[in-house]
């Protein structure tokens, strides 16, 4: 019978790698509780027009990547291609903006977008994101960019280069806009099919376009910085300001734009050279006008997102130490069915107080026992036997230093918190334990 494989653009999470998800999982939400955000958790699916009137229906994410389909009452349903429309979705829905504000929300999200895979780009992949509603305040920038920076500093990646920008507002794109179409429209016939469609929709999206033709045509067209308003002049000097006296260095990049259409204003990415083509790590920026476009009331909002695959591989280009996958406390090998019941009855005990226990369950020899318990790296072994059951008496092995400790029976469980307390004091101080 024929094997049934993954689909392409998808990945396992293997039990080798669980480790470094779950240290970036718990580095990654630990920090946003300092900044005061809690987590949410938004549906798989959502409805297709959520991402129409929120992404964007010119964007390439929904004319051409997303996963969508029609359900068996006749809806149509798309697997959420981003965090930020879903996070929007249910804090209107929920009535989470008529609370005090600022509303910080942050979430572990898996996403779907049909694309080309590669590395750091695939089908199903995961991000990490934050969104902050109600405040319109430059320093709300500033800090969500201290936020991101701080977040790379928890890893030792200290290399990696912000770049911001501003894209104004639909008042000063629109002139913007206007300047674009005339310049462009000067290089219509060497620019792209898609770039020639985005000409009217979105002629701001040509300048994020990844062709080398189209790259050498935006290079000289006119920047949005020259066509801010005062209000946004005003904001994104501010943001730098903030940034500056938060000795925080950056590069302004008036090339980004974001490749999704609910940005405004402020706008930052976060780029490293290491993972090859797909240098950008995290992304966000302002969005006013998203939460009203998806029916609430009119509330400024801002945000970021960051590729967990993508961070993995920088991660490991970088030679990131993570700590090793966590070993079983102790192993208990078993002789006869007295010995396998205690040792059930031991284990369940251990694993309740918290620490990793493990018996016989393939009904191995002793000898295969012990083996098995030094591949698995067992700080401490117990045989149990009649003998040890009569007696009331088990010993216990320190595998590291080869020394027994005996442990009643009826105080096992206190006999050995103190040996794992002493090994551990012993780690700790980097002393070696040799008996």
């Amino acid at each position: 019978m024929t094997q049934v494989k993954a689909p392409r653009g998808t990945q396992d999470m293997l039990p080798a790698d669980a480790h470094k998800w779950e240290t970036i999982e718990t580095t990654l939400l630990n920090l946003a509780k300092c900044y005061g955000y809690s987590e949410l958790r938004t549906p798989v699916f959502e409805s297709t027009e959520l991402f129409e009137r929120g992404v964007g229906d010119a964007t390439d994410v929904v004319q051409k990547e997303m996963y969508t389909f029609e359900d068996k009452g006749g809806r149509s349903i798309t697997l959420r291609p981003e965090g930020t429309a879903g996070a929007v979705r249910a804090a209107v829905e929920h009535s989470l903006l008529n609370d005090a504000l600022p509303l910080k929300l942050c979430y572990l999200t898996s996403c779907y977008r049909y694309e080309k895979p590669q590395a750091g780009r695939l089908r199903e992949f995961h991000q990490f994101g934050v969104e902050c509603f109600g405040t319109g305040e430059p320093i709300a920038d500033a800090q969500l960019i201290v936020f991101a920076r701080r977040l790379f500093d928890c890893f030792s990646l200290h290399d990696i280069r912000l770049e911001i920008n501003s894209i104004g507002c639909p008042q000063c794109r629109k002139t913007y806009h206007a300047a674009l179409r005339e310049y462009f429209n000067a290089h219509k016939a060497a620019l792209c099919r898609t770039c020639n469609e985005r000409l009217e929709k979105n002629p701001m999206r040509i300048l994020d376009c990844k062709s080398p033709e189209c790259q050498k045509i935006a290079a000289g067209a006119p920047s949005i910085l020259d066509y801010l308003c005062e209000d946004c002049a005003a904001h994104f000097e501010r943001v730098k300001t903030y940034l500056d006296s938060s000795d925080i260095p950056y590069t302004v990049n008036p090339r980004i734009v974001r490749g999704l259409d609910y940005y405004t204003k402020t706008v930052f990415e976060f780029v490293c050279d290491d993972i090859g083509a797909q240098g950008t790590v995290l992304g966000g920026g302002r969005y006013d006008g998203l939460v009203e476009e998806l029916g609430g009331k009119p509330l400024p909002a801002l945000g970021f997102a960051m590729g967990l695959e993508r961070l993995l591989l920088l991660l490991e280009a970088k030679g990131f130490c993570f700590a090793p996958p966590a070993k079983p406390a102790v192993y208990f090998c078993t002789l006869g069915e007295k010995a396998r019941a205690l040792a059930l009855s031991l284990c369940d005990e251990l694993q309740l107080d918290g620490y990793g226990a493990e018996l016989d369950l393939m009904g191995r020899s002793l000898k295969a026992q012990m083996k098995y318990a030094n591949k698995l790296g067992a700080l401490f072994t117990v045989v149990i036997g009649d003998d040890d059951i009569a007696g009331g008496i088990l010993n216990v092995k320190n595998m590291q230093s080869g020394e027994v400790t005996q442990a009643p029976l009826d105080a096992f469980s206190e006999t050995f918190e103190n040996l794992v307390l002493q090994q551990t004091i012993l780690e700790d101080f980097g002393v070696e334990d040799n008996g």
